[in-house]
């Protein structure tokens, strides 16, 4: 996770999580300024209220509408490939802990100079214009691509099987107890096999 995260600036392999965590805080800071410096912005802190958008000032709130967007879209990736949002590497103790470790590994080229962007423009709507930043960011599909294959990265390791160069996972059908039958094929629509016609 953290590999991801440092692709090319050091072997983070050695490190134990508290030196990591404190190396992540370091380059996410560093981040802030350069792209404060960059867009002309004014820079103190990361500081967001959950329960009050409003309190933070401008980039802050663009920080977290964008980063939310992040989430969201990153939150569907994970459970459309059938992984659990809540078993996180980093983060841990919430229902989404897999989601925010996923989407940190795109914050720093995503999401942060989106809200610095928008931050700079001096927008009429701030949480509307970054949601439709990071949209037209996301729109040509690629990024979900990307999300896929860094997940399954993540996941499997490198005796896990590829074909043709797509990574894959193998399936097995799922058997749902019935008390009259045997069990029977999970995923399996009966709907229609009754003998009375369903008009709609």
């Amino acid at each position: 996770m953290y590999a991801l995260r440092f692709p090319d600036e050091e072997d983070v392999a050695g490190l134990t999580m508290q030196q990591l965590r404190g190396r992540e805080g370091v380059r996410v800071r560093r981040l802030y300024r350069e792209h404060a410096e960059r867009t002309g912005v004014s820079w103190e802190s990361r500081r967001y209220d959950m329960d009050n958008f409003a309190s933070g000032d401008v980039v802050n709130q663009a920080l977290s509408a964008a980063h939310t967007s992040l989430y969201g879209v990153c939150h569907a990736v994970i459970v459309a490939l059938g992984c659990a949002p809540g078993l996180g590497f980093v983060h841990t103790g919430h229902e989404r802990s897999f989601v925010y470790d996923v989407a940190d590994l795109y914050k720093a080229e995503m999401t942060i100079p989106i809200a610095f962007d928008i931050a700079a423009s001096v927008p009429a709507e701030v949480a509307g214009e970054t949601r439709r930043a990071v949209r037209g960011r996301l729109h040509d599909g690629l990024f979900l691509q990307r999300c896929v294959r860094d997940i399954r990265r993540l996941l499997l390791s490198e005796e896990d099987p590829v074909t043709n160069g797509q990574e894959h996972l193998e399936t097995s059908i799922v058997r749902l107890w019935d008390e009259k039958v045997a069990p029977i094929e999970g995923g399996t629509n009966y709907a229609y096999e009754s003998d009375d016609e369903v008009d709609f």
